[in-house]
């Protein structure tokens, strides 16, 4: 039985060391941050699972493989996202895994697909928009494609996510913030996208006053300086007491598509979207749990940008109709104002972009770690798995130091989050006396897990491993076909 459980209040322990000198002065030690990219090797005797449990390799392979789901003949399906950080871009495509064999359902032109979802005869994926905006499109087993949202505005550092099918049986999305912490910044052209969308900055679901904070940096694209205020173009300095008007769809919101999975005509831009809630930062994993609650996981805030935000834990949220959940003044309902909790060594301490919040931000069910990248989860429904109504939480690991320093790697393991108390066990994690991908700790067993989705029977968990993802400085260097489809059961005696 694996002991290494975690608590939430377990955050606070890791900031106290965060925030010791070591920290401070010692280098990044991030699981990207190998010096040469090894040769993919699968061995599932390198995975630690409770007793019990084992896990097996499905396919191998794979190119930036970000979501599975499993089709009305019991067959697992997977999607290539065609894209990662790092401006590297492929083709996405559907594949239905046969024997270990992929076979092309479909293929797109606007990468990244982020997520895969199947009901009723028909898959439906999230296409994130990095270039001309996201999508949700329904594909048939025969590969036809019918777009059923496009123009989400979702051009920025995060993407259009999901998508899950409701108890109501509309189809669910999420769309990622534009930046960090709510300024464009050069961080953002580092990403890509401002130098092709310098217009583009985050949008709120309604109106906002801003409090006319400013942040003045280098100019990318024209030299010199520039100033910038929150949810504006970058270049554009904002006014104390300026309405920002909202929209819908906003850039970190969760929303619903309007009639659902029966929806037969392409939707431009905000009709027949709905709005379920906002203020998030990047809501990938969207999964509703037996009891039929909406829960959503949350990439939280990074130490970079003309905002940086130090110390703030992934988030795992119940997710509450019509909720604005803090982003970008708090974290986990808690204001960035908090002590000096979130100010980053060395940088000015972050102060409140709004004059007014539209809510008391609600309190996360659990807080993980802090660069964990907290991703696509599924609920289990069965006993003979085991763990009934918990989540199980792929964790696709820290990009250190990109996104800030690390001490040690953080994440790259699949964990478990009891719905009702919060407390987090780690449940399929590689062996050794770290945390790590294979690759960090050269061993052959995880990489960097993206999405974990069960079966319709409950009883097979399946692993999507995005592959190797290597961080030269701040720059990712992913390495293309070394995806893996992983599968866990339980062998319960007779």
């Amino acid at each position: 039985m694996i002991q290494r459980n975690q608590k939430r209040s377990a955050i606070g322990a890791l900031t106290l060391i965060l925030l010791s000198g070591c920290y401070e002065l010692g280098p990044s030690s991030g699981g990207g941050q190998i010096k040469a990219v090894p040769e993919r090797r699968v061995d599932a005797a390198d995975i630690e699972l409770p007793r019990g449990y084992r896990i097996e390799p499905v396919a191998t392979g794979l190119n930036f493989p970000t979501g599975v789901a499993i089709d009305d003949q019991g067959k697992a399906c997977v999607i290539e996202a065609g894209y990662c950080y790092g401006e590297v871009w492929t083709t996405p495509r559907l594949l239905r895994i046969e024997k270990g064999k992929a076979i092309e359902i479909a293929r797109g032109d606007a990468p990244p697909w982020t997520g895969v979802a199947f009901d009723h005869g028909n898959f439906y994926v999230a296409e994130g928009g990095e270039k001309d905006g996201g999508k949700i499109v329904r594909i048939t087993p025969d590969g036809k494609m019918t777009t059923l949202v496009e123009n989400l505005p979702s051009l920025g550092d995060h993407h259009t996510n999901g998508p899950a099918i409701g108890p109501d049986g509309a189809v669910y999305f999420t769309i990622g913030t534009a930046t960090n912490s709510g300024v464009v910044g050069e961080d953002n052209f580092k990403f890509g996208w401002a130098k092709r969308h310098p217009e583009f900055h985050d949008i709120p679901a309604y109106d906002i006053k801003l409090t006319g904070q400013n942040f003045t940096t280098s100019d990318p694209l024209h030299g010199g300086k520039a100033t910038t205020g929150a949810y504006l173009p970058f270049g554009t300095p904002s006014q104390a007491g300026q309405i920002i008007h909202g929209q819908i769809p906003c850039t970190g919101g969760v929303f619903r598509i309007a009639g659902g999975a029966s929806t037969t005509q392409p939707i431009a831009g905000a009709s027949g979207v709905e709005l379920v809630a906002w203020g998030f930062r990047n809501p990938f994993g969207i999964a509703f749990a037996p009891d039929g609650k909406l829960y959503i996981t949350e990439n939280s805030f990074d130490v970079r940008g003309s905002r940086p935000v130090y110390g703030a834990g992934d988030c795992f949220y119940r997710v509450e109709q019509g909720k604005w959940y803090g982003w970008p003044d708090y974290h986990a309902g808690q204001p960035l104002t908090w002590s000096d909790h979130y100010q980053a060594p060395f940088k000015p301490a972050p102060k409140f972009l709004l004059a007014d919040h539209p809510n008391p931000p609600p309190e996360p069910v659990a807080v993980l770690g802090v660069h964990s990248s907290a991703n696509g989860f599924d609920f289990s429904r069965s006993n003979r798995f085991g763990y009934v109504g918990e989540a199980f939480i792929a964790e696709f690991g820290d990009m250190a130091p990109g996104v800030g320093k690390v001490l040690d790697p953080v994440g790259f393991k699949i964990v478990r989050v009891n719905p009702e108390t919060g407390v987090i066990h780690d449940f399929a994690i590689n062996k050794g006396k770290t945390y790590g991908p294979a690759s960090y700790l050269h061993i052959s067993g995880l990489e960097r897990p993206t999405a974990a989705r069960f079966d319709p029977s409950g009883n097979a968990l399946y692993v999507v491993d995005f592959g190797i993802l290597r961080m030269s400085g701040d720059q990712p260097m992913p390495v293309q076909n070394t995806g893996v489809l992983w599968r866990i059961t339980r062998e319960v005696p007779q």
